[in-house]
Order: structure tokens, then sequence, then C-alpha cells
């Protein structure tokens, strides 16, 4: 094992606060695992590049993502961005990279108080193309008015987009409790989503061992709700999933815990789920889990990937440390608790050397 090289983005907001306790902590778990220590490569992204570069998203940025291993990318403001300068970078770089596939875990923690204490899910994003107008066109916008009182977005499934990210949920279950849910609407929108809810039970006839069912998602928004428990592996196309997965995530305690990954078969980014927090930014208050959480679960990629268990086993340490710090009571104001950013991730990392 010779390392790996990280590109990390501070991002805007409370961005640098949470990537600085992100990086701390997996530097502790890779040292605690033995493992050479990462070698970091610092990117811009945001206001810091529009201040250098005039840009959110430079080409320094995109070449310099190219050339590490995966990256971890902090939140975006871009709402605050110059008008002409208004591009969601997050996205932006999805698309770049081709990170089809948006993993998203939600799963009570011991110590932290949740509306379904019990959920444990994963929700499969597909990421490039469904009902979000921005990657429906090859030039353009889905999105246009042909006259001042009409807007229409037009919504992409294509058979190979659904192939591959039923064999991202297919695989995931294997490892789990080896059941994917279908999510789609195909009631109202059947060449769409039914295309989407046909070509998944295709691809399932290559995994036997997984038992696969299908939901409208409007039936799953209420069973989430009702009796989260009784799901294993959703799988779903961009929009239903952005929803459900924050929904599931505030069900599990708070958006402040939700981690996740966008990857293709190639490459991963590590991206908490929540925004950049503005209104806190640089007061030290800022709740760390997600983004610490995501970057195990980039470590745990790139361990599978590389048939490495020392990046498995530092992912590992992770998980436990957080999980044990927060069922220990320490915990940021949003979860109730008094630590600060600063004083968690000093508890997660003294945690991370425990076995």
């Amino acid at each position: 094992m010779n390392g790996v090289r990280l590109g990390v983005i501070d991002g805007d907001g409370i961005g640098p606060e949470v990537v600085a306790a992100t990086r701390a902590v997996v530097d502790e778990a890779v040292a605690a695992a033995g493992l050479a220590p990462v070698d970091w490569v610092p990117l811009l992204m945001g206001h810091a590049a529009i201040e250098e570069f005039g840009d959110p998203l430079p080409e320094q940025t995109r070449a310099g993502l190219a050339a590490v291993d995966g990256w971890i990318l902090g939140p975006h403001d871009n709402a605050s961005y110059p008008e002409h300068l208004r591009v969601a970078p997050g996205g932006a770089i999805r698309k770049h990279f081709g990170l089809y596939a948006n993993i998203r875990p939600a799963r009570a923690f011991p110590g932290v108080r949740a509306t379904a204490p019990g959920i444990d899910l994963v929700i499969v994003r597909e990421n490039s193309e469904g009902f979000y107008a921005d990657r429906n066109m090859f030039a353009g916008s889905g999105e246009f008015r042909p006259t001042e009182d009409v807007a229409m977005a037009v919504a992409l499934i294509t058979r190979q987009a659904c192939e591959r990210i039923a064999h991202q949920a297919l695989r995931l279950a294997r490892g789990r409790r080896k059941r994917v849910t279908v999510v789609h609407k195909a009631n109202v929108l059947p060449m769409t989503t039914g295309l989407f809810r046909d070509v998944c039970y295709a691809v399932a006839a290559d995994y036997p061992d997984v038992r696969v069912d299908d939901e409208h998602v409007d039936a799953v928004a209420a069973h989430l709700v009702r009796d989260p428990d009784d799901y294993d592996v959703l799988v779903t196309e961009n929009l239903f999933g952005d929803i459900l997965s924050d929904l599931a995530a505030e069900l599990s305690g708070s958006l402040g815990l939700a981690p996740s990954i966008n990857c293709s078969d190639t490459v991963a980014m590590a991206q908490a789920v929540h925004g950049a927090a503005p209104d806190i930014a640089g007061r030290n208050r800022a709740n760390p889990v997600a983004l610490q959480a995501s970057a195990a679960m980039l470590m745990r990629w790139l361990g599978a990937r590389r048939g490495d268990h020392g990046l498995t086993e530092a992912a590992d340490r992770i998980d436990r440390a957080l999980a044990a710090t927060l069922a220990a009571g320490v915990a940021t104001a949003d979860l109730g608790g008094l630590a600060s950013t600063s004083e968690f991730t000093e508890q997660v990392r003294a945690r991370v050397h425990r076995r």
C-alpha cells in the first residue's frame, strides 16, 4: 500500500471547518490502521476560487481532481455567488467526471434522538439524468419557457443509466440484507419511470440472491415515516432520490448526520448532504459528522476498488469512533450537545484508536 492522494476542497460557509475536522479524523484513522499518510492535494472552489480565478470551479481545480484517487468536497453556497457565476460547483463536478451514482445511507445513532431509531437503509440515487433539467441536454438547459406564461422541463431516462445504477444498488444489497426496492412513479410516468423500473428488474435477474420489489415514490415517502425498518436499499432516479434521502436523514436524527459519496466506476467523491450554513460559519459550531462519515465511505470505496483491507479498516475505525462519540453524549449544538466542532473532532480522534 503506497498511500492515497486525495483532493480536498474547503468550499464555502462552514466548509473550511468541517473539512479540516474531517482531514484530522482521516489522518488519525489511517495512522491507526498502519497505513502511509494521505497525500492531501488542496484545491479551490466557491468564493475562494472566485476571488483568485474569477470562477467558482476553475480549470486548475478540475485538472487537480483528475490527478488524484478521490476527493473530499466541502459544501458550497452558490446562491451567494455573483449572478453571472451562479453555477453549483458540486453538480458541475459530478457531470464533468461522470459520477453517476449518489450513495446516501441513513441510520440512527445511539445517543442521538431520532424520529425513527431503527432506521438503517441506503438510497442509491441515479445522478446523471432523471428530472434534473441541468443534466438532460448535450448543450443548453432542459428547462425552457416557450412563452412568458409557460415553463417546461424535459426528463431524461436512458437504459444505460438505469442498468448501471441498478448494478450499483444490487451489489450494495449483497453486502447488507439482500433486498432492493425500486422507487418509481410508473402509474403516471409510464414511459420514463416505467423504463427505470423495468430495467432494474431485468438487471436483477443477474442477482438471484437479492430480493427485489418496487413501490411508487409517494408510497415510499409514507412508509418511510411509518416503518422505515422495512427498507434496506432503495434505488431511484435523481429527483426522487434527492427528496427521499433528505427525509430519511431527518428520520435518523438530523441532516447533519447524513453522509454520501458520488462515484463512477473509477473515481469517487465524499460530500456531506447538508449545505454551507453561512450563518454559523467561522464560529466553531458546525457538526462535522456528515462529512467525516462521507470520508469513511470514500475510504471504504477505495479499499474495495484496490482490494486494500487497510483502507477498509481505516473506514471502520472512523465509523466506530463516530458512533461511540455520539453514544457517549458528545455532540454539537444542532444535536442538543455542548461540544464545539474542534472538541467533537478531538473526541472522535481519541476513539479512532480503540478496537
